[in-house]
């Protein structure tokens, strides 16, 4: 730790832990969810509460209203790298609350076996105790410095947890105000308990689905068994078409776009701690099940995929009704990865599908689902380097660049909408429980993810310097 700004803002962090845990409880105390109209002026509220909090160090902010949720957008005038800083106050439902130890919005700090002190309550690690790590971080360079060592803007957003209809059109509108030199986000986790990681790609996402048609109505088995074509058993052998013996999907052109990780980012991997066999049998499997000559996590974050998320038809109510459907239903995902194109994906999938009907069946589609390709980080760029360099110091290992399995749309909007790289720095456990019962923030995440955005911002200023 050889910058001389940094040890005093690392003991006001320590000394300040009790007051930064008070306000994240009253932060959590707010029931802002956003998909549930009931709880709009709640929403209202969370970003009513961070707009405060920032103005209180230093902060220009103001609540900018939407067609949906309101954003909170505030910016400091300080010498610097200019970064914008990313997250969310809206926060998941939280049924089933019979699931719930605690009452949801009633935070407590509880002390577990495993994690020690932890901080229970919905929106502790999804976003709320993340997206405080980052403003409490400046609180303390304020404090001992009387001003940041970068130039920030904040953009909160509270529509998260339901789609985000207003981020895009509330970016392109505010464009200028908005770029930065880089995104910074926090709203993903470790890689394994103490490992800190910074995400290099993110999965995107397609969504389709479709329905078989065979006969004109639903038919008697006993008159038209045999003779008739069954759309379930065409869904069915449709569906297993989708791949090979070996778990590769077997749709023509499906891996155009796909690359191999490097042997660095492949080392990195291998040395994260990460526990194959606990994430398995956590879940009741004894081995993976994805495609064959590649690990599990890079079957997680490397490699697409194509599953089935639901597959039905015909009677499925109590008993037997002697029936053959006159349709059978399918909705599938694909997780896509490098520079996969999901609109020209969509495309093959439906040809091979349509390629593979027997004569008799037809195929329709539901037009109104989406997709958004992966987003590949620029880790390149030496602010990569010098965070990671920054986070290694604070725990105490090496900090590794992870892909993430899931989808964060964000970041890609962040590049395609205002042609800004991001970096997503979290702080999260896998077993943190968010959108469940009981959810979760480990004091140390909380503590120590304070503590690394103070080294993160330390290191971003001295790498321009």
């Amino acid at each position: 730790m050889s910058d001389p700004r940094l040890a005093p803002v690392l003991d006001r962090i320590d000394a300040e832990l009790p007051a930064a845990l008070d306000r994240l409880m009253e932060f959590l105390r707010i029931p802002s969810i956003s998909t549930d109209p009931a709880y709009r002026s709640e929403c209202d509220r969370a970003a009513d509460w961070l707009v405060a909090d920032l103005v209180s160090i230093g902060v220009d902010a103001a609540k900018r209203p939407t067609p949906g949720h309101a954003m909170v957008v505030g910016h400091t005038a300080d010498a610097g790298p200019h970064v914008l800083f990313y997250g969310h106050y809206d926060v998941q439902p939280v049924d089933p609350l019979g699931e719930w130890k605690t009452p949801p919005f009633e935070p407590v700090l509880q002390e577990t076996e495993e994690h020690g002190q932890v901080i229970r309550g919905r929106g502790s690690s999804d976003d709320k105790g993340q997206l405080m790590t980052f403003v409490e971080a400046c609180r303390a360079w304020k404090a001992v410095h009387g001003s940041l060592p970068a130039k920030i803007s904040f953009f909160f957003e509270g529509e998260e947890e339901s789609g985000s209809p207003s981020l895009i059109p509330f970016m392109k509108e505010n464009a200028a105000e908005l770029t930065a030199e880089l995104a910074l986000i926090c709203d993903t986790s470790m890689v394994a308990p103490g490992v800190p990681s910074i995400a290099s790609q993110l999965r995107g996402m397609l969504k389709d689905e479709f329905t078989i048609t065979g006969p004109r109505i639903d038919l008697h088995s006993g008159h038209y068994g045999g003779p008739a074509l069954n759309p379930l058993k065409e869904i069915a052998r449709v569906v297993a078409s989708f791949h090979d013996e070996t778990g590769r999907v077997a749709v023509e052109g499906f891996y155009e776009g796909v690359e191999e990780i490097s042997d660095e980012m492949k080392r990195q991997w291998e040395a994260s701690g990460f526990d194959e066999k606990t994430y398995l049998e956590s879940v009741g499997m004894s081995r993976a099940h994805g495609e064959e000559g590649y690990s599990t996590l890079e079957q997680q974050w490397a490699r697409p995929t194509l599953e089935v998320n639901g597959l039905w038809g015909g009677y499925m109510g109590a008993g037997s009704k002697t029936v053959i459907p006159s349709k059978a239903h399918c909705k599938i995902t694909c997780r896509l990865v490098g520079s996969m194109d999901p609109d020209r994906l969509r495309e093959k999938i439906r040809a091979h599908v349509s390629d593979r009907l027997s004569p008799d069946a037809t195929v329709t589609w539901d037009g109104n689902l989406d997709g958004s390709p992966a987003a590949v980080m620029n880790t390149d760029r030496p602010e990569f380097e010098a965070a990671r360099s920054a986070l290694s110091d604070e725990w105490d290992r090496e900090a590794v660049l992870v892909g993430m399995g899931g989808s964060i749309p964000i970041a890609g909007f962040f590049k395609e909408v205002l042609g800004m790289d991001a970096m997503l720095i979290g702080f999260a456990n896998d077993d943190d429980a968010i959108h469940s019962p009981n959810e979760k923030y480990n004091v140390e995440s909380f503590h120590k993810g304070i503590r690394s955005w103070a080294r993160v911002l330390a290191a971003l200023s001295a790498e321009r310097s």
